[in-house]
């Protein structure tokens, strides 16, 4: 809206600009002191009259009707036509003045006397100077429309970010909540009341999705507590085979991040790291420096696994990806190595938040 204005009253400006200078170039015999006749000023009137109409009759008419529609013959026979008009008009005016004569009774030294009759000879610096007009009213329109029509672009492309963004963010959520309650299902068959403590969790990570994540951002700390939550909620259906373990900045410096960024990646390691019979491991680590937010995620490369479908479809790992690049392009950089040498699936995630 900002932009919007400063443009349309930026444009305004330029064409009184250009207006005043023709005023000046009109008003210029002022400054020779010397008593013109009142037919001389007649003419400089209607000249500027002139010079006014063909000025936004190119800017409102021709260019809008015929070049910014492809009509470019039209829009050069066009211009053409006007230009010749004009110079026609601006002898014909001389004519009907008996200007000539005039002039040459108050400048018989300099202005030879001329003959009455009608003659197509407009003046070189006339001539030029509306050239020049239809130059710079052309150009004053193109890069106007340029200008609005990038705006335009630019806030399609924003609405349509933000609507991907929304539908995004509603696939994950469900994706979360259908293998959290999943997890929370098969520790009914097993303890009842760590089944409570984990539906209470479980509440209060859904608060968080559903009231703290609508802004868009939320804040680091907020973001951690939620991972915490996420991760004790998964330890209660862990044997002691498994072992977890999350580093997080100590004190942490609050900056905008954006929701449940990190969670897809730490739930894939639970999916795919956990084993009741093999020991394995899982290391979670957030780093943070100034304005750089390091994720870290390293588990357990285990035999194959049962493979079922809520497993192998991959919803969070690539809508959180997608998201990376249309909140951050250009501000992280995500590195996902599948087997390291201490056989360890890893995720390293670098986000540039200064």
């Amino acid at each position: 809206m900002a932009n919007t204005f400063i443009n349309r009253h930026g444009y305004l400006l330029i064409q009184l600009l250009v207006l005043l200078g023709l005023l000046l170039l009109l008003c210029q015999p002022l400054a020779w002191n010397i008593e013109l006749p009142v037919q001389f000023w007649v003419k400089q009137s209607f000249v500027f009259a002139l010079w006014v109409g063909l000025f936004y009759l190119n800017i409102k008419l021709l260019v809008p009707r015929l070049l910014f529609r492809n009509r470019m013959g039209w829009f050069v026979l066009a211009i053409l036509g006007a230009f010749v008009v004009v110079l026609f008009l601006f002898s014909a005016i001389d004519y009907w003045l008996n200007l000539p004569e005039l002039m040459h009774r108050t400048f018989p030294d300099k202005i030879e006397a001329q003959s009455n009759n009608f003659s197509f000879r407009p003046h070189p610096i006339f001539s030029l100077t509306t050239l020049m007009l239809l130059g710079i009213s052309t150009t004053i329109s193109v890069v106007q429309k340029w200008q609005t029509d990038e705006a335009s672009r630019q806030r399609l492309e924003k609405q349509k970010i933000t609507s991907e963004l929304s539908f995004l963010k509603a696939q994950i959520n469900p994706h979360f909540f259908f293998n959290t309650l999943h997890s929370i299902y098969a520790l009914t068959m097993i303890n009842i009341e760590t089944s409570r403590e984990a539906l209470h969790t479980l509440s209060r990570m859904m608060r968080y999705v559903l009231y703290e994540t609508q802004s868009g951002t939320t804040l680091l700390s907020k973001e951690i507590e939620f991972m915490q939550d996420y991760i004790n909620l998964m330890k209660l259906r862990l044997t002691e085979k498994v072992t977890v373990t999350f580093d997080k900045p100590n004190p942490v410096r609050d900056i905008p991040v954006a929701p449940m960024l990190f969670l897809p990646y730490v739930e894939n390691a639970f999916k795919h790291g956990v084993s009741a019979l093999l020991p394995s491991n899982i290391h979670i680590a957030i780093h943070q420096q100034a304005g750089i937010v390091e994720l870290v995620v390293r588990n357990t490369v285990l035999p194959e696994k049962r493979v079922v479908l809520e497993e192998s479809s991959g919803i969070g790992l690539a809508n959180t990806s997608r998201r990376l690049d249309l909140l951050y392009p250009g501000q992280y950089t995500l590195a996902v190595t599948e087997k390291t040498p201490e056989n360890e699936y890893r995720v390293h995630l670098k986000l540039n938040l200064s």
